[in-house]
């Protein structure tokens, strides 16, 4: 296979949209996730969609068609922690996004303001989160560098997008979203309906699914759940930790669990049984740290199928708990707090068809595609007008 960069010449004749972001699919977070829902979902509605992004796995072609979206691949120098080197991804990303009608960019992204930097083509930037590094000079200085990107690429966007105005009030680059912010809740795809294949006893079930990385403070949840004294009682922790940018936290999850029989490590948990893992779930928890994230999808894809959450009161990921009413919100970090709020759901369990439905109103996919549309069609109009 070439090591080449892929020609933009693929797309001739403009696209509807390109948005460009470091990793995409089949990479799994929930940025990536965000930004491959919306690029499907309008090229089902019949826009022309293509992704500029890196081939973080040297296995992945330079070109391919997913789900009638088009995806560029930049080739991959070396990797620089959670981010990558890719010299021909600012390149690629440009000369695409100038025959198109509107570029994304999704944020934090090192090349933002590269990319950005006088771009003639209307520009929508999508703001997911803060960049969280450990303590470190390098670290630091990386930070400084991408929130400085990050900085240029809003203040040359016709919009900024954020998942929720409470994660973006709390957040450090509050000064650059707030002159063109635009609130667009993540589209939540429901889960498909499944059969409790995890179950394993009549005890609580407790569940977590993500990446295993230090910021979804997994080892509280851990300690949390094993104060519980049911022995029927179970813990199931999927997600990916082979793979994970920047590192997985699985050793300290493993300490945390120590000789606790009742916890299961499932890692990847395959798309086709997503739906049994949520059908074999009480209670869905996302405890998250700090504000690495703005939202936190799969609670509310938890919510959808009818699963209570218990999350962690942070800026944005409390917000689909605070927007539905279905589940606790407990103050991050406190292992003790977990407890008591698992016991409560235990004892007074949460009205599951009525959360799904408040839920289901909150976070259809459908109406986050009709607001995404507006900022496409706000992008151009404001493009043309400053003129």
């Amino acid at each position: 296979m070439s090591s080449e960069a892929p020609r933009p010449d693929v797309c001739r004749g403009g696209d509807d949209l390109v948005v460009a972001l470091t990793y995409y699919a089949p990479y799994v977070s929930g940025l990536t996730n965000m930004a491959r829902d919306i690029a499907e979902g309008l090229a089902a509605r019949g826009r022309r969609v293509m992704v500029v992004t890196s081939r973080f796995d040297p296995s992945l072609p330079l070109k391919e068609e997913i789900n009638g979206v088009r995806v560029l691949r930049a080739p991959v120098l070396l990797r620089l922690g959670r981010g990558v080197v890719s010299p021909e991804f600012v390149r690629l990303a440009r000369a695409t996004i100038e025959r198109a009608k509107v570029g994304a960019l999704q944020l934090p992204m090192l090349e933002a303001g590269a990319i950005a930097a006088g771009m003639h083509t209307p520009l929508v930037s999508t703001y997911h989160c803060d960049v969280t590094l450990p303590p470190g000079l390098v670290n630091t200085a990386q930070r400084l560098v991408v929130d400085a990107s990050n900085r240029a690429a809003m203040r040359r966007s016709a919009v900024v997008a954020v998942t929720s105005e409470d994660y973006a009030r709390h957040s450090r680059m509050w000064s650059a979203i707030e002159p063109s912010m635009a609130v667009v809740p993540p589209p939540c795809p429901p889960s498909p309906p499944g059969r409790p294949t995890y179950r394993e006893t009549d005890g609580l079930h407790v569940g977590f699914l993500g990446r295993i990385v230090r910021e979804k403070g997994l080892e509280y949840l851990v300690r949390g759940f094993r104060a519980l004294p049911d022995p029927d009682a179970r813990l199931l922790i999927g997600g990916d930790f082979t793979h994970v940018a920047g590192g997985s936290a699985i050793e300290q999850v493993r300490a945390a669990i120590g000789d606790d029989d009742r916890i299961r490590l499932m890692g990847f948990v395959p798309e086709e049984r997503i739906g049994d893992f949520y059908a074999s779930l009480d209670v869905f928890t996302l405890p998250s740290v700090n504000a690495f994230e703005a939202f936190g999808i799969v609670q509310a894809v938890a919510m959808l199928a009818g699963v209570p959450v218990l999350s962690s009161d942070i800026p944005g990921v409390r917000q689909p708990v605070a927007q539905t009413g279905f589940g606790r919100v407990v103050p991050h970090a406190d292992a003790g707090a977990i407890t008591r709020a698992l016991q409560a759901m235990q004892a007074d369990p949460p009205d599951r068809e009525a959360g799904a439905a408040r839920a289901h109103e909150a976070f259809s996919v459908a109406a986050v595609l009709d607001g995404y549309e507006v900022l496409l069609d706000k992008a151009v109009h404001h493009q043309g007008s400053a003129k």
